[in-house]
């Protein structure tokens, strides 16, 4: 049985930082990602690597400010969110696939990330 259990979110001010984290089991996955829905707001992609941690990609609005990590042996995806703003208020869910490709089979219950100004 495949789960994904993010952890860390929480409230924070702007300009400071926060880590999380996303459990995975159940499946050995190449594509760990993060994604982020605000309020009212579709769910927009912030991150990807892949197994080798060799290729990872950010989206515009987070390049520079966040760096998503991976530890295979735990099996775990990390997001290190840095210089935060109030619009990176949302909800960030971990999502895993285990091949190539763009879409993401298994999400995680996600975790409340508040930004306050």
């Amino acid at each position: 049985q495949v789960q994904l259990v993010e952890s860390g979110g929480g409230l924070v001010q702007a300009g400071g930082s926060l880590r999380l984290s996303c459990a995975a089991s159940g499946r050995t996955f190449y594509r760990l990602g993060w994604f982020r829905q605000a309020p009212g707001k579709e769910r927009e992609f912030v991150a990807r690597i892949y197994r080798s941690s060799e290729s990872a990609i950010y989206a515009i609005s987070v390049k520079g400010r966040f760096t998503i990590a991976r530890d295979n042996t735990a099996n775990t995806v990390y997001l290190q969110m840095g210089s935060l703003k109030p619009e990176d208020t949302a909800i960030y869910y971990c999502a895993a696939a285990e091949v190539p490709g763009t879409n993401y089979p298994y999400w995680g219950q996600g975790t409340q990330v508040t930004v306050s100004s």
